[in-house]
């Protein structure tokens, strides 16, 4: 029978530090016969390693500390390990491991049977001043074709380069051989079977990779490419992850219909559509490397296919049916093959993160490593249902709605509840497992978690509503939502909360203007869009032109839209929370809107961390942010809680001489990127990758999720 008690206050088995420290984040699957890679993340360590799971199912960890695979291209980073083939004396075939090192972002070769990893790489002339992503076996298997990106005197290059896997590259520079260059971004170097021919994708600023990319093609003879001509792709259609199927076609998935659908494209011709159908076959191209679909022997194709959330189906380019998969997890992204097996990353709402392996044939689906070695107990868990709700103008807003869940104890009348938001904010949330979010829903806070108009998984034009229109339509969205579970009565309209990452953390600020919500949490979040601009990395240093507008036209409407401009709005409780090493968005905006806030007497608290970066991967950063999110909560709602107290501050945080405010940018002046030593020489923003990317849990790690601006 259950217990009625007071919403917020029912007992949980579920603490803040068994969630901060349980969870191990899996990524880029990769396999070759019977033997699996991947990565995994030690948030005990603040680190990245790579396992590997053998024939007989031996797991081995192949990288001890201090060493930490991850890489800092685009400062999301992305694919930043490959198993390639070795010959030893004896001629046969090991596979050892390429990879990014984190700490110093050179490539290291990691044989098969070594005791330590060699360089790959030269080392830089400055902090990860050289960095490689998206590693890829060159045709003569002697060497790797990978993305590089330069960093040099405040400007970035980015480039396609040839790395032999000799080591001759660590200790003479001209041995990595550049292949292409011109375009502001790369992504996905591809070598046609024969090794006559390289595919690529490229795209150039203002643009995001969501908004318009090239798919290219040229000959290659291994010192450069000759000839090349785009295949398909423009400023307007986003074009990713080519496959070649033979020596002159490939697959790849373009959202030219206003979905990523799967296409086949020649070497000349139109391309074809091998499954038109409206919704996504891709998940967004945020992370270098991320692949939902690949080609079989058979020449079947195994495709994840959805909205955020995506499922296999297996596509069969005889009959151009698409055979579902029948299987009991409902989040899958990563996909990998070689060509018979298929590995995979997947979730359910109950099923934490999992590596998996399914076979395309049967459709069995094997766990072959789970993200946490205890799960608590279902009955703690929230279902969540998928809900459309009206916006502005009956415009669709999609969130998924997670009530209040405990075996034990239940409460009478509507419940508060915490909004989501997620970051991006070109992204999406997902329902797959989500201890943070169960933190909440077994202590009788609702969730609701919002997929706002801009997020991926919809469709095109879904995304494109935020254009122009970031700090409006995120807003009018995360706030119709409140309001629709109020007036179905599952919401306390007097105990709303407001919370998100980085963007996410930006919509929440603007969201507390308003009348609805009793308070906000800002997870590093984007407080001053002209500072954003000043000091953000060079990835996302155009991002606000279509977010917002081009300055210095549309100045005004940066102040305009900024949180700290819209101080004098904020009435409510207001929790910053900041890593002190973010390159992405700087400390100096928390500490700004502190200011602000505290300039009104408005009660806030600024909670920073020591050497997190943009997401937190440490375990006392995540204990402790989600404990004060939890306080918060509990002092405005008014409830006792099992969290610490938080104290809020209703003056200006003391002054820091040496992070005075930079002048604002005088109206006529262009964006500025990147200064010096900046994103280079903060520590990689990239912990371990999120059960989705840019999933919304408090503390989703920046590198396992799409962008977040």
């Amino acid at each position: 029978m259950s217990e009625l008690s007071s919403h917020g206050s029912w007992p949980s088995p579920i603490s803040a530090a068994d969630v901060a420290r349980g969870v191990r984040a899996l990524a880029f699957p990769s396999v070759v016969g019977d033997e699996v890679w991947w990565e995994e993340s030690r948030p005990e360590e603040g680190r990245r390693t790579i396992m590997r799971r053998g024939a007989d199912g031996t797991l081995t960890e192949l990288l001890a500390a201090p060493w930490s695979v991850g890489s800092r291209v685009h400062e999301y980073g992305g694919r930043a390990f490959r198993p390639v083939p070795r010959r030893d004396d004896k001629a046969l075939v090991r596979m050892g491991v390429v990879f990014v090192n984190s700490l110093d972002q050179r490539l290291y070769l990691l044989e098969h049977g070594a005791a330590a990893p060699v360089p790959l790489t030269p080392e830089p002339n400055g902090p990860a001043a050289l960095r490689y992503a998206e590693p890829t076996l060159g045709p003569d298997g002697r060497s790797v074709l990978c993305v590089r990106e330069q960093h040099s005197q405040g400007t970035v290059r980015r480039s396609i380069v040839s790395v032999p896997l000799s080591g001759r590259g660590a200790s003479d520079p001209s041995a990595v051989r550049e292949i292409v260059s011109g375009a502001d971004f790369y992504a996905s170097p591809t070598p046609s079977p024969d090794g006559t021919r390289l595919a690529y994708v490229r795209w150039n600023h203002p643009k995001m990779p969501w908004d318009g990319t090239e798919l290219r093609m040229g000959l290659f003879d291994g010192d450069g490419l000759t000839g090349e001509y785009t295949l398909k792709g423009s400023s307007e259609e986003s074009v990713v992850s080519p496959v070649w199927i033979d020596d002159t076609s490939l697959y790849a998935a373009s959202d030219w219909p206003g979905f990523w659908n799967l296409y086949q494209v020649g070497l000349t011709g139109p391309a074809i559509a091998l499954y038109p159908a409206e919704e996504e076959f891709h998940s967004p191209p945020g992370r270098l490397g991320d692949r939902s679909f690949c080609v079989l022997d058979s020449g079947k194709v195994v495709a994840l296919h959805g909205d955020a959330d995506m499922v296999p189906g297996v596509y069969d380019p005889d009959t151009l049916d698409l055979a579902p998969v029948d299987t009991d997890l409902t989040s899958w992204s990563m996909l990998d093959t070689d060509g018979r097996t298929v590995v995979g990353v997947a979730a359910s709402p109950t099923v934490p993160q999992s590596l998996v392996r399914l076979d395309p044939a049967t459709g069995r689906v094997e766990v072959l490593r789970g993200s946490m070695e205890s799960v608590p107990d279902t009955a703690y868990l929230p279902v969540p249902r998928k809900a459309t709700f009206p916006g502005r103008y009956g415009a669709p807003v999609h969130a998924n709605v997670y009530p209040p869940t405990h075996p034990e104890h239940t409460a009478a009348g509507p419940a508060p509840y915490a909004v989501w938001v997620h970051g991006g904010p070109v992204s999406h949330a997902t329902t797959a497992f989500d201890p943070f979010k169960a933190y909440f829903t077994s202590r009788g806070i609702g969730v609701v978690d919002v997929n706002y108009g801009g997020s991926t998984g919809y469709g095109r034009s879904y995304r494109k509503r935020l254009h122009k229109e970031w700090g409006v339509v995120d807003v009018e969205d995360v706030t119709a939502v409140a309001r629709a579970l109020v007036e179905r009565g599952e919401a306390d309209p007097e105990r709303l909360a407001v919370r998100g990452p980085s963007a996410g953390g930006y919509t929440a600020l603007v969201a507390v203007t308003g009348d609805v919500f009793a308070c906000g949490v800002s997870y590093f979040g984007v407080t001053d869009l002209l500072g954003l601009v000043r000091t953000t990395h060079d990835f996302e240093s155009r991002f606000l032109d279509t977010l917002v507008g081009l300055l210095p036209g549309f100045v005004e409407r940066y102040r305009e839209r900024s949180p700290i401009n819209l101080a004098s709005e904020i009435d409510v409780p207001v929790l910053l929370l900041q890593g002190l090493d973010d390159p992405v968005v700087t400390p100096d905006q928390a500490f700004a809107m502190a200011t602000a806030l505290g300039g009104r007497k408005v009660p806030y608290a600024l909670v920073e961390f020591e050497g997190e970066a943009h997401g937190f991967t440490g375990e006392k950063a995540r204990r402790e942010s989600l404990e004060a999110e939890l306080a918060l909560y509990a002092r405005v709602f008014g409830f006792a809680s099992d969290a610490p107290p938080l104290e809020l501050a209703t003056e200006p945080p003391a002054p820091r001489p040496e992070q005075e405010p930079e002048p604002e940018a005088p109206d006529g002046a262009e964006p500025l990127q990147t200064p010096p030593g900046g994103a280079a020489a903060a520590e990689a923003p990239g912990g371990e990758p999120a059960p989705e990317p840019d999933a919304a849990a408090p503390v989703a790690e920046p590198a396992a999720r799409t962008p977040e601006a």
